[in-house]
């Protein structure tokens, strides 16, 4: 009988990390290797300006005073609401995860791709880790991730670790990741690292022809 040659049809990865990690900078060098990238941030912030039905629901949860003068709602208001609240966060995450998830199935059933990464930063918190093939973690030390931070200049120390409290930590993803890039040097080392995952994908998505 001819062999057959049996090979996966796609990967989807997940990237995560803490916030500040650079799994953004992570997943835009996937793409630049031939990635397709579905941004949750991206997604949640389109659902804030744009989808009627979350935006109502988030005005009823948190008043009026996180709008602007056009009645737009002001993410950082929004954010320091219900960062220093646990009860508000969860109650933000029950408004927009089920609407942020659809809209990733749906993207991952259009996606042509044979490896398509999912840059999401609570890709765990909202359970959708079952959803991917393989996860990657972008690991950063405390001090450079303040350190970057502060170079941004959009949040103070205090919010950073507020936000950082509100995820899964550190240590406990590296526990689930099946590749770990570490961060902490300079982008050309980020990006060697993230080549070199590429590179094991692809080799996972090759023919079998034993």
């Amino acid at each position: 009988m001819p062999r057959q040659n049996h090979c996966k049809k796609r990967i989807i990865l997940g990237v995560t990390g803490i916030f500040g990690s650079g799994k953004t900078t992570v997943s835009r060098y996937f793409k630049s290797f031939g990635a397709d990238v579905i941004g949750a941030d991206r997604i949640a912030h389109r659902c804030l300006s744009q989808d009627a039905w979350v935006r109502k629901k988030i005005i009823r949860a948190f008043g009026k005073k996180i709008l602007d003068a056009h009645g737009m709602i002001i993410r950082r208001k929004l954010a320091e609401i219900v960062f220093r609240n646990k009860s508000s966060l969860q109650r933000l995450n029950r408004i927009l995860h089920p609407v942020i998830i659809r809209i990733i199935k749906l993207k991952l059933g259009l996606s042509r791709s044979r490896v398509v990464v999912l840059d999401a930063p609570l890709l765990l918190e909202a359970g959708l880790k079952g959803i991917t093939d393989k996860l990657v973690v972008v690991t950063i030390p405390k001090a450079k991730q303040l350190e970057r931070l502060a170079k941004r200049g959009t949040l103070k120390p205090e919010e950073v670790l507020m936000r950082t409290r509100s995820q899964i930590p550190q240590s406990q993803k590296v526990q689930l990741a099946d590749f770990i890039i570490d961060n902490s040097g300079s982008l050309k080392k980020t990006k060697r690292q993230v080549k070199n995952v590429w590179k094991r994908l692809n080799l996972s998505l090759a023919p079998d022809r034993s």
